[in-house]
């Protein structure tokens, strides 16, 4: 697709106050792969202050040169857009530091304080403190309460903030949820707690919004006037990657629907805001998941299917199956496929069925969000087999190649009247002008910023949490609901098509070709 800018002046980029950011966690994967990349990346394109500085916290024996040079040789190997400089490096690695935990004492984190207050001072960072919490699920609370009772949760005067950073998983089901938050609440007013997920980080995500509230020629049609069913699908065509002891406790329901699949939701269902402030986005996705429509525990066997891969080939490499990983036991029921039928009890929504699915070790790496549209009253060039045809669809890529595409009909040169269906697709590769700045470089900016529009409130958890309680609870304590097996390298249960209720209606299959299709799809 051709696209075309404006010459207008760029919107003027905005610079966070200067601060200090502690990473608990430090020596851990998230901060090489993710964290100090991305702040590199910032700093690189001038948007972090001059007066910035990062001080690790982890339980492994570093000192600070030693951190400095692992996290470069991080930098090098996961950097996006920005190209590595020695000189840029060197500015920005001096002002990483590193400090042994104690994750059980308090001391351990006043003698944090009493260095990073050494570091506000040096820096003049105004006091300004970024906490985040890139620890295991398992030691958060602990953690969280001893930052608040060591004095490092303070704002040192009237003018500086703290804020926090929570990574998912925000509990392990609504009981642990909710006393992670009433543990949060103690230390940390709502407004200074950022619960991140990286998903609401990426363009395309952020591009739902501006495409339904931007554009008056699918704001009229998004309702269930026009919608047939939506379709939300996120496959992975990875394993477990030698985390079987972690998953085989946590699965598909708790790792991506109750986080990244139901934030997507809100997005795609949510009513207009009256104003973009984060506060009027938040409060219109939270009704979303308040009007969902509970799952009891005895509609869970007809609503939800849930699937676990088996060994298999894919291109001639023998594949092992999910109970056949490190870590994970031998008769283990934890799932590795799961899709839904969800529905909205709204005015705007009534009727319209949700679909969401999502799996490891299917044919490709996916997510997207399609928008099937209702087909036209009087079909007039289709057959009675080809009607399935006739719905139009939305295609929101969100990775990889993320882009809009629309499906319509056409009719083939010639003679007679036969249509064919074809796409208009937009890419944001096409930017070529432009550079896309990953998702952890968007969120990181913005809670500097303390814009919190794409992180997720207290009550929005919660409100997740307990819509799917009622699933976990069901495959808890009904033994005679089945775990599905189903082929690595296959697109789950076959058993999952039966939830799409409809003429002809199946899953959209993002893969040029099925039957050969590992690591390949387009838009």
């Amino acid at each position: 697709m051709d696209l075309e800018f404006s010459n207008g002046k760029s919107e003027e980029k905005k610079i966070p106050d200067p601060c200090v950011m502690i990473i608990f966690g430090a020596s851990g994967d998230l901060t090489e792969r993710m964290l100090i990349p991305s702040l590199f990346e910032l700093y690189s394109d001038k948007l972090l202050p001059e007066n910035f500085a990062v001080a690790g916290f982890s339980r492994k024996e570093m000192d600070h040169e030693t951190f400095r040079e692992k996290m470069k040789k991080a930098v090098i190997e996961n950097k996006t857009h920005c190209e590595f400089k020695e000189e840029i490096w060197e500015k920005f690695s001096s002002g990483i530091y590193y400090f042994i935990a104690d994750y059980k004492r308090t001391e351990s984190y006043k003698y944090l304080l009493t260095e990073i207050l050494k570091i506000e001072n040096e820096k003049q960072t105004g006091g300004n403190r970024l906490l985040y919490m890139a620890v295991p699920p398992d030691s958060l609370n602990e953690i969280i309460t001893n930052t608040g009772k060591s004095g490092l949760n303070k704002e040192v005067n009237s003018g500086s903030w703290t804020r926090i950073i929570l990574e998912k998983p925000f509990g392990y089901d609504l009981e642990s949820a909710v006393k992670l938050n009433k543990n949060a609440g103690k230390y940390f007013r709502e407004k200074q707690i950022y619960r991140i997920d990286h998903y609401l980080g990426k363009e395309s995500v952020q591009n739902i919004l501006v495409t339904r509230f931007a554009n008056g020629i699918f704001e009229p049609l998004w309702n269930r006037n026009y919608i047939n069913h939506i379709e939300i699908t996120s496959s992975e065509s990875i394993g477990i990657e030698n985390r079987g002891g972690y998953y085989d406790n946590l699965g598909a329901l708790r790792d991506m629907v109750q986080n990244h699949l139901l934030q997507l939701l809100g997005y795609i269902a949510m009513e207009p805001p009256s104003t973009f402030d984060p506060n009027s986005i938040r409060d219109e996705s939270l009704k979303v998941f308040q009007s969902l429509r509970p799952i009891n525990e005895a509609e869970v066997i007809n609503t939800v299917i849930r699937g676990q891969y088996t060994g298999s080939k894919i291109k001639g490499e023998n594949v092992a199956g999910y109970r056949e990983e490190r870590g994970v036991v031998p008769d283990s029921r934890t799932e590795t496929f799961v899709a839904l039928k969800i529905f909205i009890d709204n005015w705007r929504w009534g009727g319209v069925p949700f679909y969401i699915r999502t799996g490891k070790r299917l044919p490709t790496r996916v997510t997207e969000i399609v928008i099937h549209f209702k087909s036209t009253p009087h079909h007039l060039f289709k057959s009675k087999s080809d009607i399935a045809e006739s719905y139009n669809m939305l295609v929101i890529r969100i990775q990889p190649d993320e882009g809009l595409l629309l499906n319509f009909a056409i009719k083939i040169p010639g003679s007679d009247f036969k249509v064919q269906n074809v796409n208009m697709d937009f890419h944001y590769t096409d930017l070529k002008e432009l550079a896309l700045s990953t998702a952890y470089e968007k969120l990181l900016l913005d809670c500097m910023l303390g814009d919190s529009t794409l992180f997720i409130r207290a009550d929005a958890v919660e409100a997740c949490w307990k819509f799917i309680q009622p699933v976990l609870n069901a495959w808890k304590d009904d033994p005679s609901i089945i775990v599905y097996g189903y082929p690595a390298g296959t697109w789950g249960p076959e058993c999952a098509d039966d939830l799409i209720t409809g003429h002809n209606f199946i899953w959209r299959y993002p893969c040029k070709n099925i039957a050969d299709s590992h690591d390949y799809c387009e838009l």
